[in-house]
């Protein structure tokens, strides 16, 4: 039987049965590759040695229905993980170059290795000296950290298969190539192929693997979606290069909760944890500032306070801009639009600028009402109490929609010395004490009790 060719976009991973030069689906040109089979299937026996064959759930033993999890030592990381490090998983790391992913995983595998765990470090990109000479310089030259310089797919599980280490850190998964697939390192083939020999690796002896992918000008991991699919456990880490900052999200989590975030502080001796975001995020906040509001938000199970800044100022030309960084555009967009429909307040003929403090990325709805509340202050120039926070999601009724975990977004503000929230007033929850709340119904009463206008 002849074999049946299938073609992919490396972009965006869409399938085509015949080559074209450009992707249909994302546009891009000179995307679409032929995509080979994978050599083999995950078969060779599983994690729980069962071959394939279904065992009753109440049979598992409870190391087997719930593997204990390794912490670190690293509370940011930890939290993201879900509690630890869960044996046979598959974590898949990705973020921009040079932001400082490498660092992390060394420091993560030093502290798991501490914590007793046998760790192999494999670096596609760098050869032992090198990584070596890193790990020196973050303090880490004596961590009992095993070191590999290898991109032979074949020859990495080998040493694996030999080795059997609790974690395996793979940097990065578009060096790896496996002599199996006609294709060049880093295409969709071999991305696709070496993903899946790794995890099937990790399920069938129990050892934990750690990723790292590279990502797209869109800020995607690059590869075939489906690699995104096979982990367990998918981590960004985000950061502004102007900005220490440095943000670990897990939008994918098998052993935990989705949305979880950790941040970090990058400084000469690598990454630090930041076990109070809030405060930090908030440390060169002036005191009262027009265009300057706070968000009493929450990412993932943790509330997080965050300041909104805006600025509006009459445009020089016939095409207003409006600029956001750390927000949705078309978000801002429809707050715009909502102010001009159901307030009254034009923002025709002015540039718009909003900005998140500290190189954050918001993208809950209910920082709606805090972004609002910045424009307004920003183009009448008045300034909101410095002890004040705001949180709301608006309808396009302008109407105001109460939101989640309120009684935790208080407690955060409360702890840090605000003593006053705006918040839609269906919202729920108990109220800290010394906190007082400004109800508003909808966002014409909010203006009107704000700042004073119909």
């Amino acid at each position: 039987m002849a074999r049946i060719r299938e073609y992919v976009c490396a972009e965006c991973g869409a399938r085509y049965n015949k080559w074209s030069g450009r992707c249909d689906a994302c546009g891009a040109w000179n995307s679409i590759a032929e995509e080979a089979p994978l050599a083999a299937g995950p078969g060779r026996g599983s994690a729980s040695g069962g071959r394939g064959k279904p065992v009753q759930l109440l049979d598992l033993a409870t190391e087997e229905a719930a593997p204990p999890r390794t912490c670190s030592g690293m509370d940011e990381l930890d939290r993201v993980l879900g509690g630890g490090l869960v044996p046979a998983s598959a974590i898949l790391v990705g973020g921009d170059p040079g932001i400082g992913k490498s660092t992390l995983l060394l420091q993560a595998a030093a502290e798991f290795a501490g914590a007793g765990l046998s760790v192999v470090y494999v670096s596609g990109e760098e050869a032992s000296a090198q990584v070596r000479m890193r790990a020196q310089r973050l303090g880490l030259g004596r961590a009992p950290v095993r070191l590999a310089a290898e991109t032979g797919l074949t020859d990495i599980l080998a040493t694996l298969d030999r080795e059997r280490p609790d974690l395996a850190i793979i940097d990065s998964i578009q060096t790896m190539w496996s002599d199996r697939v006609e294709a060049a390192p880093g295409s969709v083939s071999q991305v696709r192929a070496a993903a899946h020999e790794l995890v099937s690796f990790a399920k069938r002896r129990g050892t934990a693997v750690v990723l790292v992918g590279h990502v797209t000008k869109e800020g995607q991991i690059a590869g075939p979606r489906v690699v995104e699919h096979m982990v367990d456990t998918v981590l960004y880490f985000e950061g502004e290069r102007g900005h220490q900052f440095r943000i670990l999200r897990a939008v994918k989590n098998r052993f935990g909760p989705a949305d979880e975030i950790g941040v970090f502080e990058m400084t000469g001796a690598g990454l630090t944890q930041v076990p109070n975001p809030s405060a930090l995020f908030l440390s060169d906040r002036e005191v009262r500032s027009p265009g300057a509001v706070v968000f009493a938000g929450v990412e993932g199970t943790r509330p997080l306070l965050v300041e909104f800044q805006a600025l509006v100022a009459p445009s020089p030309t016939p095409q207003a801009r409006r600029t956001v960084v750390g927000w949705d555009g078309g978000r801002l967009a429809m707050i715009l639009a909502v102010l001009e429909a159901r307030c009254a307040i034009p923002f025709a003929g002015l540039d718009v600028y909003l900005n998140v403090a500290g190189g954050l990325r918001v993208s809950e709805p209910a920082a709606d009402l805090a972004v609002a509340a910045a424009l307004l202050s920003a183009r009448e120039d008045v300034a909101l109490p410095a002890d004040m926070v705001v949180f709301g999601e608006i309808s396009l009724s302008g109407a105001l929609r109460p939101v989640g975990q309120t009684e935790n977004r208080l407690k955060e503000a409360q702890k840090l010395g605000f003593s006053q929230a705006a918040l839609p007033e269906r919202s729920s929850g108990s109220v800290p004490a010394g906190v007082t709340l400004r109800r508003v119904s909808d966002l014409t009463e909010f203006v009107g009790e704000m700042f004073g206008a119909g």
